[in-house]
Order: structure tokens, then sequence, then C-alpha cells
């Protein structure tokens, strides 16, 4: 890989950080945090939750 995209990467320990901290998308039955981001009707975006199958949009 060259040194270009590497850089940009940043510190990986830094980022899942980041993730852990950042805002994140929890179902509404269930309260998982296990969300998909799925391609909805329409060409639309909708979410579904992988721990109890509730999707939304």
């Amino acid at each position: 890989m060259p040194w270009s995209i590497r850089e940009g990467t940043g510190d990986p320990l830094a980022v899942a950080v980041t993730r852990q901290n950042g805002t994140l998308l929890d179902c509404p039955s269930c309260g998982s945090s296990h969300v998909a981001q799925v391609l909805g009707d329409n060409g639309g975006i909708s979410y579904v939750c992988t721990a109890c199958g509730h999707s939304w949009s």
C-alpha cells in the first residue's frame, strides 16, 4: 500500500476510540447497537437491527 494512503488513516486505535465515543445508531425496538444500513424501497436508506430483526427508515 502506498505510504500516502496509510498516512491518511491515522492511528487505528484513535479511530476505534472515536467510533466508540461517537454517536451510534441504536435499534428503537430493542436498544441494540447492532444495526446495519440497507438500501430501502425506491432507493431510500433503511436500517435493520441484526439482533431482533426490526427495520425502519
